[in-house]
C-alpha cells in the first residue's frame, strides 16, 4: 500500500483561507477588471503602481492606513454615521483592496466605474463631528488626507516587507501615478513625490486628534471578532503597521513601538510570514498583473487569472 504525501503548500494553502477575517465570499477579480483587454488603464505594465500593488506586503500598508485614518476626527465620524464597521471590522480595508485593484490593474472603463462609484457613495457620506463640525466626504482636503494615508502606508510596507522595494526615484514615480486617482476622485494639492506625501501627513498634525469615534474604530481594529486561528496573522500584521507609524503617530494613538524589537523581531517574523505565503501561491501575487500584461500584449483575448 502507498503512503501518501501531504503536499505542504496546499496545507499551508488551506491555512491561509482558514484565517482570513474578511466577511463573505471573495469578489472575483474577473467581476472587478476586464482581463481580456488590451486598453492598459490608468497606469499599464510597466508602471511603478502596477509593481508596488503586486505585493502580498500592501495588506499591511492598507492597515497601517487605518490606523492613521482613525486620528481624523471627520474621517472617523464619517465611519460611524456610514459604515457597519462594528458588524464587518475589515469591510473597508477589502473595499479598498477592491477599489486599488480596479483602478490601478483594470482598463480606463473599469478604473472610471470604480472612481464613479466612490464618488456617488462620497456624496452621501455627511453629517456632523462630535464636536458639531460639519462633515462632508466629498471635502478636496478629506478625498486627499485618505489618499496620502494610502500612498504614504503602501510605500512604508513596501520599504519593509516589500519583495521588490521600490528605488527613489520609482517611489516618486509611485506617488505621481496615484496622485491621478486622487484627483479623479476629487482630492486638491495632492503630492506627487514621497518626500512631500511624508510632509503633507505630518503638515496636517494639527487637526488629528484620537477622538471617541476614533478610540472605537481603533479598538474593533485592533481586537476584531474574528476566529481564533485568524489571530495569529492578524497580530503580526497589527504589529508590523503600528511598527511603520511614524513617532508622533504612535503616541497619538497610543500605541508605541519598541524599535529594537520591532527590527529584530517583528520584521524578521513577518517577512517569514510572507515568503511561506508566497511559496504556498507561487503565483498569485503577480496572477493578475500577468493575465492583463498578456492580454494588453497581444492585443486583446481572453487571459484569465489563476
Amino acid at each position: 500500500m502507498g503512503v501518501t504525501v501531504p503536499d505542504p503548500r496546499a496545507a499551508l494553502r488551506t491555512l491561509a483561507r482558514a484565517a482570513d477575517p474578511g466577511d463573505g465570499e471573495p469578489v472575483a477579480v474577473g467581476d472587478l477588471v476586464d482581463l481580456g483587454s488590451s486598453d492598459p488603464g490608468l497606469f499599464g505594465p510597466d508602471s511603478a503602481a502596477w509593481r508596488l500593488h503586486g505585493d502580498a506586503a500592501m495588506v499591511i500598508g492598507g492597515f497601517r492606513s487605518l490606523l492613521l485614518q482613525a486620528l481624523h476626527p471627520a474621517v472617523m465620524a464619517g465611519v460611524a454615521d456610514h459604515s457597519s464597521y462594528r458588524e464587518d471590522p475589515f469591510g473597508r480595508l477589502e473595499r479598498t483592496s477592491r477599489f486599488l485593484v480596479t483602478s490601478v490593474f483594470g482598463t480606463t472603463a473599469d478604473a472610471e466605474r470604480a472612481i464613479a462609484t466612490v464618488k456617488r457613495v462620497h456624496r452621501r457620506v455627511t453629517g456632523t463631528t462630535p464636536d458639531g463640525t460639519p462633515y462632508d466626504a466629498s471635502d478636496p482636503h478629506l478625498v486627499t488626507f485618505v489618499h496620502v494615508t494610502e500612498v504614504d502606508s503602501f510605500l512604508a510596507a513596501n520599504r519593509a516587507y516589500g519583495r521588490r522595494p521600490l528605488a527613489p526615484g520609482d517611489a516618486d514615480r509611485y506617488c505621481a501615478e496615484m496622485a491621478e486617482v486622487a484627483e479623479r476622485l476629487g482630492g486638491g494639492g495632492v503630492p506627487r513625490t514621497a518626500a512631500a506625501t511624508r510632509r503633507w501627513l505630518a503638515q496636517q498634525r494639527s487637526e488629528l486628534r484620537l477622538d471617541r469615534n476614533g478610540r472605537a474604530a481603533l479598538r474593533f481594529v485592533l481586537n476584531p471578532p474574528v476566529p481564533l486561528r485568524a489571530r495569529p496573522a492578524h497580530a503580526a500584521v497589527a504589529t508590523a503597521a503600528v511598527g511603520l507609524l511614524p513617532l508622533w503617530a504612535q503616541r497619538a494613538l497610543l500605541l508605541p513601538a519598541v524599535p529594537p524589537v520591532d527590527v529584530l523581531v517583528v520584521r524578521p517574523g513577518v517577512n517569514a510570514m510572507l515568503a511561506a505565503f508566497h511559496w504556498a501561491f507561487p503565483r498569485q501575487a503577480g496572477s493578475l498583473a500577468a493575465a492583463r500584461a498578456a492580454a494588453i500584449a497581444s492585443g486583446g483575448g481572453r487571459a484569465d487569472a489563476p
